[in-house]
């Protein structure tokens, strides 16, 4: 089953120490990977890459361009505003094997 992530998709991180903060997907890497940004001055979550096994999308989505930088990341985020959104943090809890 495919996963409904786009560029502009906010998403919450699952996994590692950013796990229940959310972030906005600025591109796709490939079928595995995407490029995220929090951006950091409103969240703390820098631009990395992540694995989609370790997010999960919202409803929620921001029209940016492919690769935007974290300005006009903000921009858009402000423009709909989400900040209280993206501030927000969710628990998640662990998951034992």
């Amino acid at each position: 089953m495919a996963k409904l992530i786009d560029i502009g998709r906010i998403v919450v991180i699952l996994r590692g120490r950013r796990a229940g903060k959310k972030a906005v997907v600025v591109d796709i890497i490939d079928e595995n990977f995407v490029l995220i940004t929090g951006p950091k001055e409103l969240n703390g979550v820098k631009r990395r890459r992540m694995n989609i096994d370790h997010i999960m999308p919202l409803n929620f989505k921001v029209e940016i361009p492919r690769g935007a930088d974290d300005s006009k990341v903000l921009e858009e985020v402000r423009n709909k505003q989400l900040e209280k959104l993206l501030r927000e943090e969710i628990r998640i809890p662990l998951q034992r094997l």
